[in-house]
C-alpha cells in the first residue's frame, strides 16, 4: 500500500518499487518545463468521424467521452516551452485519451510541432504513450505514419535536433514511425515498447517469448534506444543533450 501524496511527490515513481506509474501529458509537460513557462498550442484542432464508425458505441460518442474524462481536445499536447532554461519545442501524448492512440489530429499536430521547431530552431522532444493508430479513422490514421515521418526529414534535412522519449506503452504505429527517430532516443525503465504486443506475438508464432523481450533495458541491450533514463533524471538529460548539440 502507497500514500498517494508520497507517490506524487516522487514525480509518480514508487518510492519503494521504483515502478514508473503512467502519467497524462499535463502531468508530464510540468515535470519537465521550467514552471509557468509551457505554452499548449493548437488545442482547437479536434477529431471528426468521416467514416461514422460504430464498435462498442459510435466513434462520434467515444470522441465525446474521451473529451469529458481527460480535458483535452485529442490524445496529444503540443507547444512551446523551456526545460532548465533551454527553449523546446514539446509533444506529450495523452494516455488518457484513448490509449494515446494516433488519429488525424494527432498526426496532424506533431506534424506542426516539428514545423515550429523547424522554423524556430528550436529542439523538439516528444514523450511517446500510445496504444498505436487510431483504428477508428482507418486509413486517415495510417497516413499520419508517412505524414509525421515526412516533416521528420525535413527537421533532419536542415539539422535540427530530436529527442524522443519512450515511455510505457509505446507500441504499434506510433512506434513504427516518429517515435523511432529521433536522433537520440531515451526511455523510462521497465517501458513496455514494441510494434505488437507480446501477447500478440505469441498468438500469431505460436510460442513463448524471451521474458521482458520488449522492455526498455531489452531494447537498449540490442541498440534500439540510446538510453534508459530515470523520471528524476529526464529534464537533466534533456538539456544535456541539447548543449551537446549545440557544440
Amino acid at each position: 500500500m502507497l500514500y498517494r501524496k508520497s507517490v506524487e511527490n516522487n514525480l509518480s515513481v514508487c518510492p519503494e518499487c521504483d515502478h514508473h506509474f503512467r502519467i497524462d501529458a499535463d502531468e508530464r509537460t510540468r515535470q519537465l518545463c521550467d514552471p509557468g513557462s509551457f505554452e499548449p498550442l493548437w488545442e482547437d484542432l479536434k477529431p471528426v468521424d468521416p467514416l461514422e464508425f460504430v464498435d462498442l458505441k459510435p466513434y462520434a460518442r467515444r470522441l465525446v467521452d474521451e473529451r469529458n474524462k481527460s480535458g483535452h481536445s485529442d490524445a496529444v499536447v503540443c507547444g512551446k516551452g523551456f526545460i532548465k532554461g533551454r527553449g523546446v519545442v514539446l509533444c506529450c501524448m495523452n494516455h488518457r485519451f484513448m490509449m494515446g492512440s494516433m488519429g488525424s489530429v494527432v498526426g496532424e499536430k506533431i506534424a506542426r510541432a516539428i514545423d515550429l521547431a523547424l522554423e524556430t530552431d528550436r529542439p523538439l522532444v516528444i514523450v511517446s504513450c500510445s496504444g498505436g493508430a487510431r483504428m477508428q479513422e482507418s486509413a486517415l490514421s495510417l497516413m499520419q505514419m508517412a505524414k509525421t515521418s515526412a516533416a521528420l526529414a525535413r527537421l533532419d534535412d536542415a539539422g535540427g535536433l530530436f529527442i524522443s522519449i519512450l515511455t510505457d506503452p509505446t507500441t504499434g504505429g506510433v512506434t513504427a514511425s516518429f517515435a523511432m527517430l529521433g536522433d537520440v532516443i531515451l526511455a523510462e525503465p521497465k517501458a513496455l515498447i514494441g510494434f505488437a504486443g507480446p501477447r500478440v506475438i505469441a498468438n500469431t508464432v505460436r510460442q513463448a517469448l524471451p521474458e521482458g523481450f520488449q522492455t526498455s533495458e531489452h531494447l537498449l541491450s540490442k541498440g534500439f534506444v540510446d538510453r534508459v533514463v530515470h523520471r528524476r533524471d529526464l529534464r537533466s538529460e534533456i538539456s544535456r543533450l541539447i548543449d551537446y548539440a549545440d557544440k
